[in-house]
């Protein structure tokens, strides 16, 4: 919040005198169209200043209209169910307020699709959220299924000492890398499951076959954020700025980064510079998107000048030359203001329907900017959204491994095939493993066990429920009462794990796949908020909040409804 009011204060000092006005129309002057820091600003006003909320944040939402958190803010402020919306005037209808608010709230997400580090930062919470919440529901699993489990692990091992040198070399790969442990405790207390249930094995051992690609995207996220070049591409092709680019772009070799150095050379009026680029990267691939900026520029060096007219000439070939290539909207709408500034009316509107014809939405925002400068004379052509996504994947570093392994991630993926290969032969070779008796808990198997057995049932159970005649009446009851603690303290626990986290309760009984299926949405929303939270402490000013809200009420629903389940579970006794 200290850094947050920081760069408030310090932005409110750049801002000139002048007023908002005059300082929107020079952004505008030099092609930038989203200046966040200032809306920034702005919604920090409206925050102290209620009674003219609604129509600070919609000056902001002109100064910034892709910053997503704009309109939430607008939806929060302008949000009322029954009544008025807070802000909205004494002429609004009934329930006007929650129809604006859902109006905002759809134009918010809309700005996610316009917002390059907004739908970055969004998607890494999405999929380090997906990452943690996978690892911590296996290991809850393993932390309810272990002390259960462990003492049929011991059981089998004192039956068939042999199996000690198969957990040894089990334990000795655990050692590699913190999920190669998860998997090896998976394997062995997954020969315990039932075979449906064995699915969840499978599915962490995929996990980790495919890890150099999960540690590879992982990776992508952490390394866009921090690097200079890629936020000066993002800057320049967003109408953020032009100055980050300049300084940084200068001696880059890339088509991307040359093609976005010029877009910032023209924006800041080094014409010249900006046609040594284009005239470069056009020789080398024609493409309509340079060829339009390449005109733009030649409008540039005319600027409104009539000494210079003859620089409209070249723009025109240039406009030519790109609708050839590909119709372009703003390469008919360029030709259409330069055919109206060599006087030549009658081309001029049949280009500008021309435009309107191909894309009238983009007309009219080109129109809503318009003025005789030359950033807003002519439209520049950019990098889109998809491209600028492509670019930073491309570009990312991806040689992080985060602590998850000593050896590299091709290593774990050959390990996890293995322990795959491994987990489908053993069950069957194995012949016999130990299991627990459905009514008292002890722990027995076919090996050891003489009598007949039901069921998964032991012989003392079996006697004293069954073969009422073989027992004395004292000891049969004394059994039956054991029992009934048994199953007390059971039901007890499992009503203890259904108010933890959900899940859990059947994991515990041994419906573990159901358990899981329960445990991971409530994880995956749950720890969404603290992700997006600390996923990107570079920008201070980028919080997926409503998105968060989203996902603890989702968190809170799914609690609710696993709690019912199990609950009532319990009291039929099918748990």
């Amino acid at each position: 919040m200290k850094r947050l009011f920081l760069v408030m204060v310090i932005f409110a000092f750049l801002v000139p005198a002048a007023g908002g006005d005059d300082f929107y129309n020079s952004q505008l002057n030099k092609g930038i169209q989203n200046s966040d820091s200032y809306a920034y600003l702005l919604m920090g006003k409206a925050d102290q200043n209620t009674k003219d909320a609604l129509n600070i944040l919609n000056q902001a939402r002109i100064y910034s209209p892709d910053l997503p958190s704009i309109h939430f803010n607008l939806a929060r402020k302008s949000f009322s169910l029954f009544g008025f919306g807070f802000g909205l005037g004494p002429g609004s209808r009934p329930g006007s307020g929650l129809l604006e608010s859902v109006d905002h709230l759809v134009d918010g997400f809309n700005a996610y699709s316009r917002n390059f580090w907004w739908s970055f930062t969004l998607s890494g919470a999405f999929y380090f959220s997906f990452l943690l919440s996978c690892i911590l529901s296996y290991a809850v699993l393993i932390a309810v299924r272990l002390p259960l489990d462990i003492p049929l692990i011991t059981h089998d091992l004192q039956e068939s000492p042999e199996r000690a040198l198969g957990l040894i070399i089990l334990m000795l790969l655990s050692i590699i890398s913190p999920l190669c442990l998860l998997a090896v405790i998976l394997l062995l207390i997954g020969l315990y499951m039932r075979k449906t249930d064995r699915n969840v094995v499978y599915v962490f051992l995929i996990f980790l076959l495919f890890l150099p690609l999960l540690v590879a995207t992982a990776s992508m996220y952490i390394s866009v954020p921090a690097s200079g070049t890629i936020k000066a591409v993002v800057q320049t092709n967003e109408l953020k700025g032009n100055d980050y680019a300049v300084a940084n772009l200068g001696k880059s070799t890339g088509d991307t980064e040359r093609f976005s150095y010029a877009l910032a050379l023209k924006r800041e009026g080094f014409y010249r510079e900006a046609i040594s680029i284009y005239a470069e990267l056009s020789a080398k691939a024609p493409d309509a998107r340079v060829l339009v900026n390449l005109g733009n520029c030649y409008v540039g060096l005319y600027n409104f000048d009539e000494k210079n007219k003859s620089n409209l000439d070249d723009a025109v070939k240039y406009y030519n030359q790109a609708i050839s290539a590909r119709p372009l909207t703003s390469a008919y709408y360029n030709l259409s203001q330069v055919e109206r500034e060599l006087l030549e009316f009658a081309k001029g509107a049949e280009y500008f329907r021309a435009a309107l014809n191909s894309d009238r939405a983009a007309v009219t925002r080109y129109r809503s900017i318009s003025d005789r400068q030359v950033n807003r004379f002519v439209i520049d052509e950019m990098l889109s959204i998809s491209e600028q996504w492509e670019y930073a994947t491309r570009k990312a570093k991806r040689g992080y491994t985060f602590g998850l392994t000593i050896l590299p991630p091709p290593i774990i993926s050959l390990i996890a095939a293995a322990l795959l290969a491994v987990f489908f032969i053993l069950p069957d070779r194995l012949g016999h493993i130990a299991y627990r008796c459905r009514k008292c808990g002890n722990v027995l198997c076919n090996h050891c066990e003489r009598e007949l057995v039901i069921g998964q049932i032991c012989s003392q159970c079996y006697g004293s429920l069954l073969k009422l005649a073989e027992l004395d009446v004292k000891e049969r009851v004394a059994r039956i009462l054991s029992i009934y603690d048994a199953q007390n303290k059971r039901r007890d626990i499992l009503k203890v794990l259904s108010f933890i986290l959900p899940g859990t309760s059947h994991i515990y009984a041994g419906k573990i796949l159901f358990g899981l299926l329960m445990l991971w949405p409530f994880l995956f929303c749950l720890v969404f908020p603290f992700v997006s939270a600390f996923f990107f402490p570079g920008s201070i000013l980028i919080k997926h909040t409503v998105v968060s809200l989203a996902m603890a009420v989702l968190a809170f629903f799914i609690y609710g409804i696993s709690n019912s389940i199990t609950r009532r579970g319990i009291a039929k006794g099918w748990l």
